[in-house]
This record gives structure tokens, sequence and C-alpha cells, in this order.
């Protein structure tokens, strides 16, 4: 099927210059392009446009599970016939395996997989191996181990009406690829028999299959409601069916030649710590794999089993995990499109993520917790990455100067300046810290009266609630918010800001991707001068773009000297208002405000939200309560969690857990 983009509008402004660029760029065989688009300038749609116009399978790489979860709407939007999938991190929360030598503390992995994320991933993967109209959005997690595709792909179960096949072949199948038999309960990777009647339902899919034989041969093949029971589609309709693993994680080699490859790794490990007369760490590593062994033998699984799959994958030492990029090129080799949003911090992040798995995993093998082979379950390092990537779209507001170089030398930079709307970027205006606090308070109330929001920037905590303390005082409605302000309390405070509850907001960093605050018209930034992480030309930029949603937008930057950050951020700004105002002149463009629905959720769960609206209260109230009311509301705030993580607001559910670990 062919990518086909469904919209209510067609490319405005910068817009049809940057789709024709890019796409030119990638026939061209560019291995590197920079997407340079503002804020509110449409750079999703512009990546969708590409994406028709080539009739290419991509991936979509963003920074965190949040913006993951917007974009993977927004495309599953664009395209509803095509096959848009969503690929993060399992985990409602994830505590890894640790190990503090100072305090002798040993952390075990903690994990709460949440079903409906793991049935996406699924759902991922099989895509891919399936149609060549897919748009994977995905987190960054996508670049640790997953297990090889090309067993993946063989262990696959393939089922036709009329065929040849036993009822006891397609369950011995069945079992081999991770489903369960359940004959009470029929669950997601699980299946059941009723005489000649298999019910199986798919890890992948929300409907279950049902296979009926007959005389050795699958007689009738149809879909049902794994809750009601009722047929969604006869047999003659369907003809065949595909069954895919119910674990992205299979064994490519016999159990025995694994285990043997284990035990000769522990004895070396073993021979090691006591040669450096580490004793315990030899008892300890001989019980942990000895345990894990018998555990895998028995069960087929034991709790921290990937850090031993290179034994089961069948890779050499050091060498890099599968990871779903390789699905990618096992599926369509080179002709496949990537593109990293944000990339000013997805391509930091992934720069930094093996560094960190390493550091912990070092720890747990010097002191025994783990073999050497824990190294090899990793992400991949940097240099991997680009070695499996082949023409890369780098999308951000303000690239880095690591993708502005690779774009310069092997491919190009497309601008895209010009908003749907006609905004342009916001003034900037300079003020001496002289007497600044009541300079602010002045350019507060002036909006305030206008019923516009503003965001005032400070370099500390303290400094932020000082400063909300002292403007309240003053009679302006005013918060701060800060990091350690909770999750759940954060969202709620820019929603109120929103709403107009008040009409001030101070924070430190309020310069998050994706944060979107329309009515906010001004932008006041304490101590610009100050050089360093929140105050260099990236971040002055992004937050500058807090007040390009507002016609009115104006930036106000307290200092008494001009650092070559400020200089160079504010050029830049200048540069691009400059290309706007002009754009607008030529086409008689009347600029509008934007306007954006109030905390848009990817899935709404109204009834649950009213009902757990009050936990917060629960929580607090925890400690004068009896043992069997914890429990009680402990079994409670499980139920919110889980809500939560199934909407994909994960931030939220994290601060749920939390609560529940103070209670316990």
């Amino acid at each position: 099927m062919k990518f086909r983009l469904k919209s209510d509008f067609s490319p405005t402004g910068d817009q049809p210059q940057a789709i024709k660029k890019l796409v030119a760029g990638i026939k061209e065989g560019m291995g590197h392009q920079v997407l340079l688009g503002v804020t509110g300038s449409g750079k999703t749609f512009t990546v969708a446009k590409v994406i028709e116009k080539l009739q290419k399978p991509a991936l979509i790489i963003s920074h965190n599970k949040t913006l993951a979860g917007q974009l993977y709407q927004g495309f599953r939007d664009f395209f509803p016939k095509n096959g848009i999938s969503y690929f993060v991190s399992y985990y409602d929360y994830y505590q890894p395996e640790a190990y503090l030598p100072t305090t002798d503390t040993y952390i075990a992995k903690e994990t709460n997989i949440n079903d409906l994320i793991e049935k996406l991933r699924l759902e991922a993967t099989a895509n891919i191996l399936s149609r060549k109209d897919v748009i994977t959005v995905a987190s960054v997690s996508c670049l640790y181990g997953l297990g090889s595709p090309k067993e993946f792909n063989e262990h696959t179960i393939r089922l036709s009406k009329g065929q040849i096949i036993s009822q006891k072949d397609i369950l011995r199948s069945l079992v081999k690829v991770g489903y369960q038999r359940n004959e009470f309960d029929l669950q997601r990777n699980t299946f059941r028999v009723r005489g000649e009647q298999l019910d199986i339902f798919p890890s992948h899919h929300d409907e279950a299959v049902r296979i009926i034989h007959s005389n050795e041969a699958i007689d009738k093949i149809s879909r049902f409601d794994p809750l009601t029971g009722q047929i969604l589609s006869n047999g003659d309709d369907l003809t065949k069916i595909i069954i895919y693993p119910a674990r992205h994680y299979l064994i490519g080699q016999t159990q025995k030649e694994v285990f043997d490859q284990i035990k000769q790794d522990l004895a070396k490990q073993v021979k090691k710590f006591k040669n450096g007369n580490q004793l315990i760490e030899a008892q300890r590593i001989a019980e942990r794999v000895n345990y894990d062994l018998e555990m895998i033998e028995e069960l087929g699984y034991v709790n921290g089993i990937e850090n031993y799959s290179r034994y089961f994958d069948g890779r050499s030492p050091g060498e890099p995990p599968y990871t779903l990029i390789d699905y990618y090129n096992e599926a369509y080799g080179d002709d496949w499109l990537l593109f990293v949003d944000e990339s000013h911090m997805s391509i930091p992040q992934i720069r930094g993520m093996y560094r960190g798995d390493q550091a912990r995993k070092k720890v747990l093998v010097d002191f025994g917790f783990r073999l050497p082979a824990a190294f090899d379950n990793r992400p991949l390092r940097f240099e991997e990455f680009g070695q499996r990537t082949h023409q890369t779209t780098y999308v951000s507001a303000t690239p880095d100067d690591w993708e502005l170089s690779l774009a310069t030398s092997s491919g190009q930079i497309v601008e895209q300046l010009i908003r749907p709307t006609g905004l342009p970027d916001p003034k900037v205006s300079f003020r001496s810290t002289k007497n600044q606090i009541n300079d602010l308070i002045s350019e507060v109330k002036k909006r305030t009266d206008k019923k516009q929001r503003t965001l005032v920037l400070t370099l500390t905590k303290r400094l932020a609630e000082d400063l909300a303390d002292f403007l309240a005082k003053e009679g302006l409605r005013v918060k701060y918010l800060h990091s350690e302000i909770d999750t759940l309390k954060r969202s709620d405070v820019l929603a109120d800001l929103r709403r107009g509850e008040f009409d001030c907001l101070v924070g430190i960093n309020l310069l998050r991707e994706g944060l979107d605050l329309p009515e906010v018209s001004l932008v006041a930034i304490l101590d610009a001068d100050k050089e360093g992480f929140l105050r260099s030309k990236t971040s002055l930029i992004q937050i500058m773009g807090r007040a390009a949603r507002h016609i009115d937008g104006q930036v106000v930057l307290y200092a008494d000297k001009e650092t070559t950050s400020i200089v160079q951020a504010v050029k830049e700004i200048n540069r691009r208002r400059k290309i706007q105002l002009q754009y607008n002149r030529k086409y008689k463009i009347i600029p509008q405000s934007i306007t954006k629905p109030i905390r848009d959720r990817l899935i709404e769960y109204q009834e649950q939200e009213k009902k757990f609206s009050s936990w917060q209260n629960k929580a607090r109230q925890a400690s004068s309560l009896v043992p069997s009311e914890k429990k009680a509301l402990v079994k409670e705030l499980r139920k919110e969690m889980k809500m939560l993580a199934d909407s994909l607001d994960f931030e939220k559910a994290i601060e749920v857990r939390e609560a529940i670990k103070k209670i316990i």
C-alpha cells in the first residue's frame, strides 16, 4: 500500500520549498540533511510530505517517550491507512541493576512492563518485516539490544486455509516462540485448545485468531474479539494468517551449546577472582550464574536473562547487539529514511548512552554480580549507530554544530523559517539589571491587563522562589516552577497558566521542547549575561521561542553586558525575523496567534481520571492509615499508575510510583 497523507491543509509558507529541497537531496543520495525549522513552522507536516513523495519507509527517533508519543499521534493522523508504529521502552518504570561499593549496597533490577507498549513494539517489528508503508516513531531506546531480526522472521508462523499441518505441530511452534497455554483466561501471548478448535491471542494484535482443523488440515481461520468471543471475520474472507513471536528475544543456538559457553566463561571468571584473592566475588559469581542457568533450564527465563544475550544470539565478545535499525536494514536494505527529531537533544543522548551503561556494568562485573558478557547487553556506540544508518535528516530549531558540519560537507541545510500563521520571531530588547525587578513588574502588569501571560527565567531555584514570593506581595498572580516541583504538579501548573488562573510563571529551565504556551507574550530572562548551559546560544534561542506563538511576542534580556551567546542568539533571531517580515509584506499576510487545546493527550481516560482524581490527597494521608487501609491504597494507586502508563503519560506514572514507594 502506498503512503497517502490525509490533511485538511496543504503546504504553506516555507514548507513547499523545504519539502522540495529535502526530497531532491534524498534522491541525489545526500547522506545528511538538516531541517532547520523554527518553532511552530510545521516541521512534522513537512517530514510527512517528504515521506509521501518518496514512498519510502521511515524511522523517526525522538529523545523521550512523551515527545515520541506526540509524534506518533501526529503521523497516525496524517497516515490513517498506513503502518504507523510506536516503539519505546516497554517499562512503566525501570530501576536498573546496580552495586554501590562504598556502602556495599546491591540494587536489584526493578521493572514493571506495560503490556500495551510491548504489544506496540512487537507490532512495529511485525510491520517492518511484512510491509513497506511503514513509519516507526521511536525513542532512543530503539538503540538497545533487541534480538536478531533473522531469528524473529524465521520463527514467524504462517498458516493458510487448507494447509496440511497438525494441531500438535502448531502448538509446538507456538511454545517455541514464547506463547503459553491458558485454557481459562485468553490473554495476549497465550493460546487454548478445545478439541479441533485452537484459539490464539497474537502478541502484536488486538484481535484473537481461531483455527479449526479437519483431518490434519486447516479447515477454517477467523478473527474474534477475545473479550466477547464474537467472530469478526468469517473463514471465507480470511485465507491466511501470520503469527509473530511473543518476544523479540529468541534463542538462535541449542540450549546445550549456550550453557557450555556460559560455564566455560564462568570457570575463567572464578579462576580470575581466586587468583586475585577475591574469594567473595568468586563465590558470588558462581552462585549467581548457576542459579540463573537452573532457572533458564526449568522455566526458559530468569530475571536478568538479557545479560546472557550474547550467548543466545551467537555474537562474539564486543560485537554490537541487534537493534530496531537492524530490522530496517534486514527488511529494506539501504532504501529507508531516518529522521532525528530535536537533534540538538537526541544526538548528545545517543552519544552518551553507551558510556553510562558500561560504567554501571563495570562495577557489577568487577564485584562478581555479572559475567563480562553483561557488557555486550548494551546500546549501540555512537559510531556503530552512524555505520548502520544511510540517509539521515536532523530536525531542530537549533541544530548543533555537529549536525550542521555533516550537512555542510555531505548534504545540505534546509531552512523553514515561515510559520503558516505568519507569526514572526519575537522582538528582543536589552534592559539594564539596575531596577530590573521594578521594570519587570511593570511589564508583567501590561500583559496582565491584556489577559496575556509572562515567563520569567532565573538561574537558581532559590531565586525563582524568592522572586515569585516578592511578585506575589506586589499584587501579581504568580507561581514558580523548577525540578523539585512534583512532575504531576508541573503539568498542572502549566495548564493553570494557560487557563489564566495566574499570569506569571517564574522558573529556571522553561525551554523544554514541545512546551507549547500560546498565551505567553513576554519572556523575561534575568542574568542573561551569565554564560553557561542555561544561557548558551542554543538555550537562549529555545527560550526566546516560547514567545513565538503570540502576535505580541517579546523577549526582554536583563544584562549588563552582551556575551558571545547573547550576540549570536539575538543575531539569529533577528535574521529569522527579518526574513519572516519580508515574506509577510510580500504576500500581504496578517499574522495570527497560534491556538491550541489545553493538555491534549494521546489517549483520553476521562472516567478513570475522575475516579482517581484525589490520589495525591490520599497518598499524603497514608501515614495515618492502618496496614489494611495502606494495602488498599497501594492497590488503588497501582491502578492509577497503570492507567497513566497506558495513556502514555509516563512522567505522571513515575510520580505515582514514587508515592507508592513512600507508602510501602
